[in-house]
Protein backbone atom coordinates (compact mmCIF):
# COMPACT_ATOMS: atom_id res chain seq x y z
CA UNK A 1 0.00 0.00 0.00
CA UNK A 2 2.51 2.21 1.41
CA UNK A 3 5.01 1.25 -1.84
CA UNK A 4 2.03 2.08 -4.38
CA UNK A 5 1.33 5.48 -1.80
CA UNK A 6 4.78 6.39 -2.97
CA UNK A 7 5.02 5.17 -6.51
CA UNK A 8 2.11 7.89 -7.45
CA UNK A 9 3.74 10.74 -5.66
CA UNK A 10 6.81 10.12 -7.76
CA UNK A 11 4.91 9.62 -10.93
CA UNK A 12 2.74 12.77 -10.12
CA UNK A 13 6.34 14.68 -9.77
CA UNK A 14 7.34 13.71 -12.75
CA UNK A 15 4.08 14.66 -14.58
CA UNK A 16 4.89 18.25 -12.91
CA UNK A 17 8.32 18.49 -13.90
CA UNK A 18 7.29 17.40 -17.42
CA UNK A 19 4.76 19.93 -17.26
CA UNK A 20 7.14 22.90 -16.38
CA UNK A 21 9.85 21.82 -18.74
CA UNK A 22 7.27 21.86 -21.46
CA UNK A 23 6.31 25.33 -20.37
CA UNK A 24 9.86 26.56 -19.45
CA UNK A 25 11.08 25.43 -23.41
CA UNK A 26 7.68 26.88 -25.09
CA UNK A 27 9.09 30.11 -23.22
CA UNK A 28 12.07 30.12 -24.81
CA UNK A 29 9.66 30.30 -28.46
CA UNK A 30 7.29 32.43 -27.08
CA UNK A 31 7.87 35.43 -29.39
CA UNK A 32 8.35 32.96 -32.16
CA UNK A 33 4.75 31.61 -31.64
CA UNK A 34 3.25 34.83 -31.77
CA UNK A 35 5.07 35.83 -34.95
CA UNK A 36 3.78 32.44 -36.11
CA UNK A 37 0.17 32.74 -35.32
CA UNK A 38 0.13 36.22 -36.32
CA UNK A 39 1.45 35.34 -39.81
CA UNK A 40 -0.65 31.97 -39.55
CA UNK A 41 -4.26 34.23 -39.24
CA UNK A 42 -3.18 36.94 -41.60
CA UNK A 43 -3.05 34.07 -44.42
CA UNK A 44 -6.14 32.83 -43.25
CA UNK A 45 -7.53 36.34 -44.00
CA UNK A 46 -5.79 36.64 -47.35
CA UNK A 47 -7.08 33.53 -48.37
CA UNK A 48 -10.39 35.24 -47.77
CA UNK A 49 -9.97 38.11 -49.42
CA UNK A 50 -8.11 37.29 -52.31
CA UNK A 51 -8.47 33.08 -54.05
CA UNK A 52 -5.51 33.35 -55.73
CA UNK A 53 -3.51 33.63 -52.54
CA UNK A 54 -3.58 29.75 -51.41
CA UNK A 55 -2.61 28.84 -55.09
CA UNK A 56 0.60 26.57 -55.50
CA UNK A 57 2.29 29.40 -57.93
CA UNK A 58 1.92 32.42 -55.42
CA UNK A 59 3.58 30.27 -52.79
CA UNK A 60 6.36 29.75 -54.87
CA UNK A 61 6.64 33.81 -55.78
CA UNK A 62 6.30 34.65 -52.13
CA UNK A 63 9.52 32.53 -51.43
CA UNK A 64 10.96 33.51 -54.46
CA UNK A 65 10.53 36.85 -53.70
CA UNK A 66 11.27 36.95 -49.85
CA UNK A 67 14.04 34.64 -49.87
CA UNK A 68 16.56 37.15 -51.64
CA UNK A 69 15.91 39.71 -48.69
CA UNK A 70 16.06 37.22 -46.64
CA UNK A 71 19.57 36.00 -47.31
CA UNK A 72 20.80 39.31 -46.30
CA UNK A 73 18.02 39.40 -43.14
CA UNK A 74 20.31 36.42 -41.95
CA UNK A 75 23.70 38.43 -42.18
CA UNK A 76 21.68 41.36 -41.13
CA UNK A 77 20.62 39.51 -37.27
CA UNK A 78 24.01 38.52 -36.32
CA UNK A 79 24.78 42.13 -37.01
CA UNK A 80 22.61 43.59 -34.96
CA UNK A 81 22.80 40.78 -32.37
CA UNK A 82 26.51 42.85 -31.89
CA UNK A 83 23.86 45.78 -31.03
CA UNK A 84 25.42 46.91 -34.68
CA UNK A 85 23.65 48.42 -37.71
CA UNK A 86 24.05 48.24 -41.71
CA UNK A 87 22.16 50.57 -44.02
CA UNK A 88 24.66 50.06 -46.54
CA UNK A 89 23.22 46.65 -47.40
CA UNK A 90 20.69 47.51 -50.43
CA UNK A 91 24.11 49.39 -52.36
CA UNK A 92 26.19 46.56 -51.86
CA UNK A 93 23.34 44.58 -53.56
CA UNK A 94 23.22 46.77 -56.11
CA UNK A 95 27.28 47.32 -56.69
CA UNK A 96 27.67 43.54 -56.71
CA UNK A 97 24.69 43.19 -59.23
CA UNK A 98 25.72 45.41 -61.68
CA UNK A 99 29.52 43.96 -61.36
CA UNK A 100 28.78 40.84 -62.10
CA UNK A 101 26.51 41.17 -64.61
CA UNK A 102 29.17 43.26 -66.44
CA UNK A 103 31.30 39.90 -66.31
CA UNK A 104 29.02 37.68 -67.27
CA UNK A 105 29.64 36.41 -71.11
CA UNK A 106 26.69 37.69 -73.23
CA UNK A 107 25.87 40.57 -71.09
CA UNK A 108 25.92 44.62 -72.87
CA UNK A 109 25.60 48.00 -71.53
CA UNK A 110 25.91 51.80 -72.71
CA UNK A 111 28.36 51.97 -69.95
CA UNK A 112 32.09 52.61 -71.07
CA UNK A 113 33.49 50.37 -68.09
CA UNK A 114 31.51 47.70 -69.28
CA UNK A 115 33.51 46.26 -72.27
CA UNK A 116 33.67 43.13 -73.98
CA UNK A 117 36.40 41.60 -70.87
CA UNK A 118 34.05 38.46 -69.36
CA UNK A 119 34.93 35.89 -67.05
CA UNK A 120 33.54 32.23 -66.72
CA UNK A 121 30.31 32.62 -64.91
CA UNK A 122 31.35 31.14 -61.30
CA UNK A 123 34.83 33.43 -61.67
CA UNK A 124 32.32 36.46 -62.16
CA UNK A 125 29.81 35.47 -59.07
CA UNK A 126 33.25 35.42 -57.15
CA UNK A 127 33.95 39.05 -57.90
CA UNK A 128 30.69 40.29 -57.05
CA UNK A 129 31.07 38.08 -53.85
CA UNK A 130 34.52 40.18 -53.00
CA UNK A 131 33.31 43.31 -53.61
CA UNK A 132 30.55 42.69 -50.94
CA UNK A 133 32.83 41.13 -48.83
CA UNK A 134 35.56 44.21 -49.19
CA UNK A 135 32.64 46.84 -48.47
CA UNK A 136 32.13 45.14 -45.60
CA UNK A 137 35.28 44.29 -43.65
CA UNK A 138 35.76 48.18 -44.34
CA UNK A 139 32.20 48.45 -42.40
CA UNK A 140 33.30 46.42 -39.67
CA UNK A 141 37.25 48.02 -39.72
CA UNK A 142 36.11 51.64 -39.47
CA UNK A 143 33.81 51.31 -36.62
CA UNK A 144 35.61 49.24 -34.89
CA UNK A 145 38.79 50.88 -35.06
CA UNK A 146 37.63 54.37 -34.99
CA UNK A 147 35.04 53.75 -32.36
CA UNK A 148 32.27 55.33 -34.97
CA UNK A 149 28.98 54.48 -34.44
CA UNK A 150 27.61 51.92 -36.97
CA UNK A 151 24.45 53.77 -38.20
CA UNK A 152 26.66 56.88 -39.25
CA UNK A 153 29.49 54.67 -41.09
CA UNK A 154 26.54 52.33 -42.75
CA UNK A 155 24.90 55.58 -44.21
CA UNK A 156 28.20 56.85 -45.36
CA UNK A 157 28.68 53.73 -46.83
CA UNK A 158 25.59 53.35 -48.46
CA UNK A 159 25.81 56.59 -50.30
CA UNK A 160 29.11 55.58 -51.39
CA UNK A 161 28.54 52.40 -52.82
CA UNK A 162 25.86 53.90 -54.05
CA UNK A 163 27.44 56.30 -56.18
CA UNK A 164 30.29 53.91 -57.71
CA UNK A 165 27.05 52.19 -58.87
CA UNK A 166 25.92 54.85 -60.56
CA UNK A 167 29.50 55.51 -61.83
CA UNK A 168 30.40 51.96 -63.15
CA UNK A 169 27.12 51.54 -65.05
CA UNK A 170 26.60 55.08 -66.48
CA UNK A 171 23.09 54.68 -65.04
CA UNK A 172 22.20 52.13 -67.62
CA UNK A 173 20.87 48.67 -66.74
CA UNK A 174 23.28 45.71 -67.65
CA UNK A 175 21.51 43.45 -70.27
CA UNK A 176 21.71 39.86 -71.69
CA UNK A 177 21.82 38.84 -75.20
CA UNK A 178 21.31 35.91 -74.29
CA UNK A 179 22.04 34.77 -70.76
CA UNK A 180 24.28 31.85 -70.10
CA UNK A 181 22.06 28.99 -68.79
CA UNK A 182 24.51 28.74 -65.15
CA UNK A 183 23.62 31.83 -64.14
CA UNK A 184 20.36 31.70 -65.72
CA UNK A 185 19.89 29.06 -62.76
CA UNK A 186 21.45 31.22 -59.78
CA UNK A 187 17.63 33.14 -59.74
CA UNK A 188 15.48 31.68 -62.13
CA UNK A 189 16.09 27.71 -61.85
CA UNK A 190 14.29 24.95 -59.63
CA UNK A 191 15.59 22.57 -57.25
CA UNK A 192 13.46 20.01 -56.20
CA UNK A 193 10.50 22.07 -57.21
CA UNK A 194 11.44 24.67 -55.34
CA UNK A 195 12.79 28.02 -56.68
CA UNK A 196 17.06 28.41 -56.29
CA UNK A 197 16.74 31.23 -54.29
CA UNK A 198 15.29 29.73 -51.54
CA UNK A 199 17.35 26.71 -51.80
CA UNK A 200 19.95 29.49 -51.16
CA UNK A 201 17.96 30.94 -48.19
CA UNK A 202 17.73 27.67 -46.81
CA UNK A 203 21.04 27.14 -46.69
CA UNK A 204 21.95 30.37 -44.95
CA UNK A 205 19.64 29.98 -42.63
CA UNK A 206 20.88 26.78 -41.70
CA UNK A 207 24.59 27.68 -41.63
CA UNK A 208 23.38 30.80 -39.21
CA UNK A 209 21.80 29.10 -36.89
CA UNK A 210 24.67 26.46 -36.81
CA UNK A 211 27.12 29.53 -36.24
CA UNK A 212 24.85 30.88 -33.71
CA UNK A 213 23.88 27.81 -32.03
CA UNK A 214 27.18 25.76 -31.87
CA UNK A 215 29.96 28.06 -32.00
CA UNK A 216 32.36 30.46 -29.75
CA UNK A 217 31.84 32.67 -32.88
CA UNK A 218 27.97 32.46 -32.58
CA UNK A 219 28.18 32.98 -28.18
CA UNK A 220 30.65 35.57 -28.73
CA UNK A 221 27.80 37.18 -31.05
CA UNK A 222 25.05 37.21 -27.82
CA UNK A 223 27.81 38.35 -25.46
CA UNK A 224 28.95 40.96 -27.33
CA UNK A 225 25.59 42.26 -27.42
CA UNK A 226 24.44 41.83 -23.80
CA UNK A 227 27.27 43.77 -22.70
CA UNK A 228 29.96 44.38 -24.82
CA UNK A 229 32.34 45.45 -22.23
CA UNK A 230 32.23 42.64 -20.07
CA UNK A 231 32.72 40.39 -22.73
CA UNK A 232 35.93 42.45 -24.11
CA UNK A 233 37.30 41.85 -20.15
CA UNK A 234 36.46 38.31 -20.10
CA UNK A 235 39.10 37.77 -23.34
CA UNK A 236 37.12 37.51 -25.92
CA UNK A 237 38.41 39.36 -29.72
CA UNK A 238 35.52 42.09 -29.56
CA UNK A 239 36.69 43.93 -32.89
CA UNK A 240 37.63 41.13 -34.80
CA UNK A 241 33.89 39.30 -33.89
CA UNK A 242 32.47 42.58 -35.22
CA UNK A 243 34.52 42.84 -37.96
CA UNK A 244 33.47 39.49 -39.37
CA UNK A 245 29.45 40.09 -38.52
CA UNK A 246 29.74 42.77 -41.09
CA UNK A 247 32.43 40.90 -43.69
CA UNK A 248 29.63 38.13 -43.52
CA UNK A 249 26.70 40.58 -44.31
CA UNK A 250 28.72 42.26 -46.98
CA UNK A 251 29.38 38.95 -48.50
CA UNK A 252 25.43 37.92 -47.98
CA UNK A 253 24.07 41.58 -49.39
CA UNK A 254 26.59 40.67 -52.71
CA UNK A 255 25.09 37.28 -53.11
CA UNK A 256 21.61 38.30 -53.03
CA UNK A 257 22.42 41.20 -55.28
CA UNK A 258 23.87 38.74 -57.57
CA UNK A 259 20.58 36.32 -57.43
CA UNK A 260 18.38 39.40 -58.06
CA UNK A 261 20.31 40.17 -61.01
CA UNK A 262 19.98 36.66 -62.34
CA UNK A 263 16.24 36.66 -61.73
CA UNK A 264 15.44 39.63 -63.33
CA UNK A 265 17.98 39.11 -66.15
CA UNK A 266 19.71 42.33 -65.75
CA UNK A 267 22.34 44.43 -63.58
CA UNK A 268 20.27 47.46 -62.79
CA UNK A 269 21.75 50.53 -60.84
CA UNK A 270 18.53 51.19 -59.06
CA UNK A 271 17.74 47.97 -57.48
CA UNK A 272 18.27 47.54 -53.92
CA UNK A 273 16.98 51.06 -52.70
CA UNK A 274 15.27 50.32 -50.24
CA UNK A 275 15.76 47.22 -49.22
CA UNK A 276 17.48 48.28 -45.96
CA UNK A 277 14.28 48.78 -44.51
CA UNK A 278 12.83 45.69 -45.37
CA UNK A 279 15.49 43.99 -44.49
CA UNK A 280 16.06 45.38 -41.04
CA UNK A 281 12.58 45.06 -40.60
CA UNK A 282 12.57 40.97 -41.05
CA UNK A 283 14.97 41.06 -38.39
CA UNK A 284 13.44 43.47 -35.64
CA UNK A 285 9.96 41.97 -36.17
CA UNK A 286 11.29 38.62 -36.28
CA UNK A 287 12.36 39.59 -32.27
CA UNK A 288 15.88 40.42 -32.23
CA UNK A 289 16.15 43.37 -30.51
CA UNK A 290 17.92 46.08 -31.92
CA UNK A 291 20.07 46.49 -28.38
CA UNK A 292 21.63 43.04 -29.19
CA UNK A 293 21.89 40.48 -27.48
CA UNK A 294 18.66 38.98 -27.82
CA UNK A 295 16.78 36.85 -31.14
CA UNK A 296 17.47 34.11 -33.28
CA UNK A 297 17.60 33.19 -36.55
CA UNK A 298 14.29 31.24 -37.03
CA UNK A 299 12.72 34.47 -35.48
CA UNK A 300 14.33 36.47 -38.62
CA UNK A 301 12.65 33.79 -41.04
CA UNK A 302 9.44 34.49 -39.53
CA UNK A 303 9.77 38.26 -39.83
CA UNK A 304 11.28 38.29 -43.57
CA UNK A 305 8.22 35.84 -44.22
CA UNK A 306 5.04 38.23 -42.83
CA UNK A 307 6.53 41.26 -44.24
CA UNK A 308 6.83 38.79 -47.84
CA UNK A 309 3.21 37.64 -47.34
CA UNK A 310 1.85 41.52 -46.16
CA UNK A 311 3.10 42.85 -50.08
CA UNK A 312 2.02 39.61 -51.87
CA UNK A 313 -0.96 40.27 -50.16
CA UNK A 314 -1.78 44.23 -51.05
CA UNK A 315 0.06 43.53 -54.67
CA UNK A 316 -3.21 40.96 -55.20
CA UNK A 317 -5.48 43.19 -53.62
CA UNK A 318 -4.34 46.06 -56.30
CA UNK A 319 -3.49 48.34 -53.17
CA UNK A 320 -1.23 50.71 -54.53
CA UNK A 321 2.70 51.32 -54.28
CA UNK A 322 2.18 54.70 -51.57
CA UNK A 323 0.14 52.69 -49.05
CA UNK A 324 2.74 49.69 -49.21
CA UNK A 325 5.31 52.16 -48.19
CA UNK A 326 3.39 53.42 -45.39
CA UNK A 327 2.10 50.07 -44.22
CA UNK A 328 5.78 48.59 -44.00
CA UNK A 329 7.04 52.34 -42.21
CA UNK A 330 3.99 51.71 -39.21
CA UNK A 331 5.08 48.10 -39.13
CA UNK A 332 9.12 48.91 -38.83
CA UNK A 333 7.52 51.63 -35.94
CA UNK A 334 5.40 49.23 -34.00
CA UNK A 335 7.96 46.49 -34.28
CA UNK A 336 10.92 49.17 -32.93
CA UNK A 337 8.46 50.70 -29.70
CA UNK A 338 7.43 46.89 -29.14
CA UNK A 339 11.00 46.18 -28.62
CA UNK A 340 11.94 48.91 -26.71
CA UNK A 341 8.80 48.37 -24.52
CA UNK A 342 10.21 45.17 -23.58
CA UNK A 343 13.46 46.73 -23.32
CA UNK A 344 12.66 48.83 -20.75
CA UNK A 345 10.23 46.21 -18.69
CA UNK A 346 13.53 43.59 -18.49
CA UNK A 347 15.44 46.90 -17.21
CA UNK A 348 13.06 47.37 -14.47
Amino acid sequence: MKQGVNEAIKFQKLKDASVVGLGHYLGNFKEQLVILAALAGLCMVLSVLSPNFLTKSNFLDIARVVSINGIMAAGMTLVILTGGIDLSVGSIFALAGVITAALIPGSYSESPFVTTFKLPVPAAILVGLLVGILIGYINGLVITRFRIEPFVVTLGMMSFARGLTYLYSGGYPINFKPMPPGFQWVGQGYVFGLPTPTIIFLLVIALCWWILRYTTFGRTIYAIGGNEEAARLSGMNTRRIKRLTYLFLGALAAFSGIVMASRVAAGSPVAGIGYELDVIAGVVIGGTSLAGGRGSIFGTVLGVFMLGVIENGLNLLGVSTYYQYIIKGMILIMATGIDGYFRKKRRY
